[in-house]
């Protein structure tokens, strides 16, 4: 597994972590992630990807909320399961302000949809995909990735 892939898992489990116990305004949320580096991440190559994603979804978390529930309207976010929301956080935030050049917008959706499939339900993948794909293709015609 990619150092990468591991990384978005840690990000993932700290955002979910976090929205469980009503933490994702906590000013020390950065502690949770250093803390699941520490118990899971020995293995990383770029740990400092891990806070450039984390530090970006918490700080972009209003805006990536209100993308959601645009594109998501039959689904209010409160109602989606917490790892579907948080990898939608997570992946929206790559696909609409990760470094293109790093990650381009397909490999940020397929990112998703994996950790969609690894840790979400059984219909999770189709989800992420139908969200993050719609933000896609609204995002080319306005000309975002092009």
């Amino acid at each position: 597994m990619g150092s990468r892939h591991s990384s978005r898992q840690i990000v993932l489990q700290t955002l979910y972590e976090l929205d469980f116990n009503n933490q994702l305004e906590n000013a020390k949320a950065a502690d949770w992630l250093e803390k699941n580096i520490q118990e899971s991440g020995q293995e990383l190559k770029e740990p400092e990807f891990s806070s450039e994603l984390f530090q970006g979804v918490l700080k972009q978390k209003k805006q990536l909320d209100e993308v959601i529930s645009r594109v998501a309207t039959e689904w209010p976010l409160e109602k989606i399961n917490l790892v579907d929301r948080n990898v939608l956080r997570l992946g929206l935030y790559e696909l609409l302000w990760g470094d293109k050049t790093q990650v381009p917008p397909k490999v940020a959706i397929n990112e998703a949809i994996e950790l969609a499939k690894e840790f979400g339900g059984d219909s999770s993948g189709k989800f992420i995909n139908g969200v993050l794909g719609t933000v896609f293709r609204e995002g080319q015609v306005e000309g975002l990735f092009n």
